[in-house]
């Protein structure tokens, strides 16, 4: 299938440019409820479609119901051992002075009066009991004033659960960090941006995950972005930490060049050219993930790495996860061009049992509207594939289709807080 004139055309002009009673939240730390407009992500019926509703992208959220990833992670774990007599609860923070307190939903805890933690490092905060008998709902607060950000935590008794909360502040940061990032791979430059969760520069006990973006200077930023129309990125990060519906991570926009098509493509198409899509790979493996590695507090295990993009963007995460997924672990195509020369994504898919490694988790999606359809019969088809190699639909598989969703930054920037649930999961415990 060969996309409509003006998609291709569409490709080439990117290239250039006090504590609430019971287990509820308390008011003081529940920070700005999600607006009337919040876009819901229906779980995918047995046609394996998914539904979204029409919001204003602008302010397009969602709260998914996602199972946890099977990862490592550093942002809360729960090592549950029902056996076990002791609970603990742990509390990792290194920011500032002062100390840390729990409240709780039973005994010996309550939600009026905080228990004080044992320090038992610079940075470690401990609690443990032998009296729990049901599961607790609890969170820490410091000096006894201010309540940690986002949901309460939860605990089984005879667990040992380990925290990274922030209490300051519910925005994390973003800004065009490396404004002319010179490859020697690919030889050229371009504008590298970076986004920072609300934990990051409050908590320097925690670590995070990375999700590699394409089309960096989309994500953002409107006076950079393309038509002036961006992703929100940062906002979809922003509520999900809020909620607990998103694990807080770093983001990474990679900015396109006017070789856009080349580098997103793996192979070349006999009417279109491109096929530096190796090349654009080794970039971010060899260049790009090494300096953000070395700069940041990162989880550089591929379990904690993603790449995500749409339309070329998506093709090349796609391929991305079958030639690198020793690397990126985590796969986002937002209407991908499954199309690009004669399906040839949906034979590299293909061949995902042959390799040493494959994605754990996987999200495509597309909208149905306009003339082309945004390519859902095509990438339909790359969501069988998928299912033909072993991922299943809600567990290591999720394939969205937005009713009549366009093929632009307006439709994928209602969709990305469903991707980035999907792919980084919720906040644990």
């Amino acid at each position: 299938m060969r996309p409509h004139r003006w998609i291709v055309a569409y490709f080439v002009s990117l290239g250039c440019t006090s504590a609430a009673p019971g287990s509820s939240i308390p008011d003081d730390a529940a920070g700005d409820a999600p607006a009337a407009d919040v876009v819901a992500l229906i779980d995918a019926p047995s046609t394996d479609v998914v539904a979204v509703r029409d919001a204003p992208a602008t302010d397009a959220r969602v709260i998914a119901d996602v199972a946890p990833v099977d990862a490592p992670r550093d942002g809360a774990t729960v090592d549950a051992a029902p056996d076990a007599a002791v609970t603990t609860l742990r509390v990792r923070y290194a920011a500032r002075d002062g100390a840390v307190a729990l409240r709780g939903s039973l005994a010996p805890l309550g939600w009026d009066r905080g228990a004080q933690l044992r320090r038992v490092s610079a940075d470690t905060w401990e609690w443990t009991s032998t009296d729990l008998r049901a599961p607790l709902e609890w969170k820490p607060l410091l000096d006894d004033v201010t309540w940690s950000r986002g949901p309460n935590y939860r605990a089984l008794p005879g667990a040992t659960v380990v925290v990274f909360p922030h209490f300051l502040s519910g925005v994390g940061a973003f800004a065009r960090t490396y404004p002319s990032f010179a490859s020697t791979v690919l030889g050229n430059r371009r504008g590298v941006w970076v986004y920072l969760p609300p934990s990051y520069g409050e908590n320097t006990a925690a670590r995070f995950p990375v999700v590699y973006m394409h089309d960096g200077q989309n994500l953002f930023d409107p006076r950079a972005a393309f038509g002036g129309v961006v992703w929100n990125a940062h906002t979809a990060m922003n509520d999900g930490a809020e909620s607990g519906a998103i694990r807080e991570a770093i983001l990474v926009g990679v900015e396109n060049t006017a070789a856009r098509i080349a580098e997103y493509t793996p192979t070349a198409d006999a009417m279109y050219g491109g096929g530096d899509g190796d090349a654009y790979l080794r970039m971010l493996v060899d260049e790009v993930k090494p300096l953000i590695d070395g700069a940041y507090r990162t989880l550089p295990d591929r379990a904690n790495t993603a790449i995500v993009g749409s339309s070329l963007g998506g093709l090349i995460s796609a391929y991305a996860g079958v030639r690198r997924a020793d690397v990126f672990g985590l796969v986002g195509a937002l209407s991908p061009s499954t199309w690009w020369n004669d399906r040839v994504l949906l034979r590299e898919v293909a061949t995902t049992p042959m390799r040493a490694a494959r994605p754990l988790r996987v999200y495509v999606d597309s909208g149905d509207g306009g003339a082309a359809r945004d390519g859902v019969d095509d990438t339909r088809a790359l969501a069988a594939t998928y299912r033909s190699v072993g991922y299943v639909e809600g567990a290591t598989l999720r394939y969205v289709v937005q009713p009549g969703a366009l093929h632009n930054e307006t439709y994928w920037a209602m969709r990305l807080p469903g991707a980035l649930a999907f792919l980084l999961g919720p906040r644990d415990p």
